[in-house]
């Protein structure tokens, strides 16, 4: 067991130095939230499962605070009302719960972030149409391959891994990441 779980952290560590890669694309995000919020925009999240969690995760470290006790960012997860949720799932289909939402909230110069692991979920590819159509700029966290998403989106975050567990280990840990340098460049004393 203990072997087990040693090789995990190998895994796990080895992703992580994998991700710096990554650290132009995470810069862009970040980037493209403060774009975003300087522009009285909001950044919107949707995923599926653990993606759903993760999209909820890091709109409230907007909404709430990351490190820095501060003024509330607009950013909001179309993951959690689950009356419009389950409404929009039964009468139009799974695929569309949340790009009908969106068409709704989202507004030109927003930001929505889509959460997948294989980048192919149906129901954020409809979001990513209707983002294109009103002029929102989309951004992808994947995993490896990045999937339909890939190409879709405006920036894509395609970590290093094709596993679903370490893809959202990942996710989490560069959202935190892209939400410190977004508080720190609205908040910090030291501007």
């Amino acid at each position: 067991m203990q072997k087990n779980i040693e090789q995990s952290f190998d895994i796990i560590a080895n992703n992580f130095i994998n991700l710096k890669s990554q650290s132009i694309v995470i810069a862009k995000i970040a980037n493209a939230w403060i774009n975003a919020l300087s522009n009285a925009h909001k950044v919107i999240f949707c995923g599926n499962g653990g993606s759903a969690a993760d999209s909820q995760h890091l709109a409230a470290e907007l909404m709430g605070r990351y490190k820095i006790d501060r003024n509330p960012m607009p950013a909001i997860s179309l993951t959690t009302d689950t009356s419009a949720l389950t409404a929009i799932g039964n009468d139009y289909g799974y695929e569309h719960v949340f790009s009908r939402p969106l068409r709704g909230i989202g507004n030109r110069g927003d930001v929505l972030v889509g959460i997948s692991t294989s980048g192919n979920s149906k129901n954020i590819i409809n979001a990513f149409n209707v983002a294109k159509e009103k002029g929102i700029t989309t951004v992808a966290f994947t995993g490896n391959s990045g999937g339909a998403m890939k190409t879709m989106a405006d920036i894509a975050l395609n970590v290093p891994s094709d596993i679903t567990n370490n893809i959202q280990e990942m996710h989490i840990a560069c959202g935190h990441i892209i939400c410190g340098i977004v508080e720190d460049h609205f908040f910090s004393k030291n501007k």
